[in-house]
């Protein structure tokens, strides 16, 4: 099996509403992001041969998913009042509701997902909130 990886990176801040410790203020994140896509044989013609996937064309598809994430507040739906809510909106920060808590954890399989849908064999994605903290969701059965 061949494996290519990249990795690129986000800055956002998020909060874990519920939860008992530093994590429940709001905080600020590198978010760095590996995808490891996948194949069992390499590519046998034109430009990309020799190759599992163009390095560049990955890049730019997990980019484009990471660059909505940067510098916003990433929050779970209903984790905020809703005149918060509506008073950070209004005074111009732009807030990104998830239906999910925003964890390295759900975040590796939300992104694991997004690369699948952009027709990847992807094998793992790992989140970094910090340079030595790391969440990966990985599945036995590479998914397209």
């Amino acid at each position: 099996m061949y494996l290519i990886k990249v990795e690129d990176s986000f800055d956002s801040a998020h909060f874990l509403a519920g939860y008992c410790g530093k994590c429940s203020n709001i905080h600020g994140h590198r978010w760095r992001v590996e995808v490891e896509v996948s194949a069992s044989e390499l590519i046998q013609g034109g430009q990309n041969k020799g190759m599992v996937v163009d390095f560049s064309d990955l890049k730019s598809d997990l980019k484009e998913i990471l660059d909505y994430y940067d510098h916003a507040l990433i929050i779970e739906e209903g984790s905020l009042r809703a005149e918060t809510l509506k008073n950070l909106i209004e005074d111009g920060f732009r807030v990104i509701e998830l239906k999910f808590r925003p964890t390295a954890e759900n975040f590796s399989f939300y992104l694991y997902s997004r690369i699948c849908e952009k027709g990847y064999k992807t094998r793992r994605v790992t989140v970094y909130e910090t340079p030595t903290n790391c969440a990966s969701y990985e599945s036995d059965e590479v998914r397209t």
